[in-house]
């Protein structure tokens, strides 16, 4: 495991998320090693390969700092109908910030400074429990849990040291039992959703269950690098669970599982945060297009 204290030169970045103004990443990397994640990509940034995602997290140990400079010079009007998302590529709770507490401190610089717009996190460990001091001090705040599943076995097989599910649902009760604003993201959709609706049917009463109400949904993202690591991790798996994933990149899988999707949300008294479930064709295309400096680091 390959961790170091790093300085970076931003951490307020613009986010190319649409409705989203600024994003915080405290960390490069993520342990948590989820063998479908988009940002594995930032590998090419530190001298990292597709594969070593989850072998390497380095801690910006000057976030704090740096975003203390930047509100002042980049947040207008204490940052009144702005938002600030925790994290787009990386978990801002993976098991290094229990010790080096950037996102904590990241918050409480939000607080000196009197951010008034929303601060969205998003996370999939229950390490964000720990704040939930500071959550009730923000004006306004949204804490997302990521759960793809109810089966512990299969978080742990696609989401290697992440919480067990069961915990992320459990925080989402706890959150929303101190009456903080919480959402679930179902994402990506695992391909055997469609030929097991009784699991995602499990999934989203389970949610509900919560106490949450919201949701995000999105279709697995299986752009060539993904697509490649995942084929690899799954060798000796059958080869109709594989067949599932090639096949969840077709229009008519993905019509089949929105019909289902919607269903059930219905059923069990969700609502659909956009609207609609969120596909990204290819996400590698956003990235070559963007400047060094943008929201990815």
């Amino acid at each position: 495991m390959d961790v170091r204290e790093i300085e970076a030169k931003s951490i307020l970045n613009r986010c190319g998320i649409p409705g989203i103004d600024f994003v915080v990443n405290p960390y490069i990397g993520c342990r948590f090693a989820c063998k479908y994640c988009y940002a594995s990509f930032m590998g090419r940034f530190v001298g990292k390969t597709v594969a070593d995602w989850g072998a390497y997290v380095y801690a910006k140990v000057n976030a704090p700092e740096l975003l203390r400079a930047e509100l002042s010079k980049k947040v207008k009007n204490k940052g009144i109908g702005k938002e600030i998302f925790f994290s787009s590529v990386t978990d801002p709770y993976q098991g290094m910030e229990a010790k080096y507490r950037l996102t904590r401190a990241c918050l409480k610089e939000l607080l000196e400074f009197g951010f008034v717009g929303l601060v969205s996190i998003l996370t999939k460990s229950d390490l964000v429990l720990r704040d939930v001091d500071l959550f009730k001090k923000l004006p306004r705040v949204s804490v997302g849990l990521t759960v793809t599943s109810t089966d512990d076995g299969v978080s742990r097989f696609f989401e290697t040291y992440a919480p067990p599910s069961s915990r992320r649902i459990a925080a989402l009760a706890a959150l929303n039992k101190e009456g903080i604003s919480t959402y679930a993201f179902i994402g990506p959709l695992l391909p055997h959703f469609v030929a097991r609706e009784d699991a995602l049917d499990r999934l989203m009463a389970a949610i509900a269950d919560s106490g949450a109400r919201d949701i995000f949904v999105e279709h697995l993202n299986l752009s060539s690098y993904i697509r490649n690591r995942l084929m690899e991790e799954m060798k000796g798996e059958e080869r109709t669970i594989v067949e599932k994933f090639y096949s969840s990149q077709s229009k008519e899988y993905r019509d089949e599982l929105d019909v289902l999707v919607k269903s059930l949300l219905k059923k069990n008294g969700l609502r659909l945060i956009l609207n609609q479930t969120i596909y990204h064709k290819e996400f590698r295309g956003q990235i070559d297009a963007a400047p060094a400096s943008a929201s990815f680091t």
